[in-house]
């Protein structure tokens, strides 16, 4: 039995773009090129459904490729390497617990539990609509395929945390919050608000200015709150090939990392 992570670009988003693209270019072929429509309805009509085509099938080979990147089973194994990558800074105490944040097909939850087989971990999702392959069963599948048995699962706000504070001794994500609009900084904070003094975090995400604002100033705001380390991590030559960050819009992605 072999673990199904899915793909961080689901075959569903995909399919729906190509199929909104071809009746973006079958509307094209009919009222721009044909005699269905005259003058300057025409005019205007052939310039929408040409545009709309074009944009439709330069997201089309975005997705594509962002999905062959992604592919667990594929040549680059982009995920895989980013779940390994973020795994590695978590080390808990024995009878610890971690809570990782957007588990999604529950792949970073069990990577951490694999590298720390005496502590448990808690992985929550809301498992939204847009990624409707991941859910509760396949992350406890895949924790099953995997051999690990110090994982659970449930669903979750990440933006409202049903956690009492301090009730973890280290909590992760990966590329979450960048989803979610709103204060990306306030649910930074309400993440870390259910870590123990002492605990560790590990947080990747796209830190981009036009999505977090002021990281660097957060990084001082959390050592002013007295956080014992608050460190960011550019990740993007870690994980990306060269020029590769630019088409999949991954360039700010980074690791927030530090102690409470």
């Amino acid at each position: 039995m072999r673990p199904e992570y899915k793909n961080w670009m689901p075959k569903g988003m995909i399919l729906t773009v190509l199929a909104v693209t071809s009746v973006f270019l079958l509307l094209f072929i009919v009222f721009g090129l044909t005699g269905v429509v005259s003058g300057t309805l025409k005019t205007v009509l052939f310039i929408v459904f040409l545009l709309g085509t074009v944009i439709g099938i330069c997201v089309s080979v975005w997705m594509i490729l962002m999905y062959r990147a992604f592919d667990y089973n594929g040549n680059r194994k982009l995920s895989k390497q980013i779940i390994d990558g973020v795994a590695e800074y978590v080390n808990l105490p024995e009878g610890g617990r971690c809570l990782d944040v957007g588990c999604g097909s529950g792949a970073l939850a069990i990577a951490v539990a694999k590298r720390n087989p005496k502590a448990d971990v808690v992985g929550i999702d809301r498992w939204g609509k847009e990624y409707a392959s991941f859910n509760k069963p396949l992350c406890e599948s895949n924790a099953k395929a995997e051999g690990v048995n110090n994982t659970s699962f449930q669903k979750g706000d990440a933006t409202h945390l049903d956690f009492p504070d301090e009730s973890f001794d280290a909590v992760t994500s990966n590329y979450v919050y960048h989803n979610i609009p709103g204060d990306k900084q306030a649910y930074l904070l309400e993440t870390l608000r259910v870590l123990k003094k002492g605990g560790t975090f590990v947080l990747h995400d796209i830190f981009s200015k036009s999505r977090y604002g002021d990281m660097q100033a957060f990084v001082k705001k959390l050592k002013g709150m007295g956080y014992e380390k608050a460190e960011l991590i550019d990740t993007t030559d870690k994980f990306m090939k060269k020029g590769e960050a630019v088409w999949m819009e991954l360039s700010g992605s980074g690791l927030l990392v530090g102690k409470k």
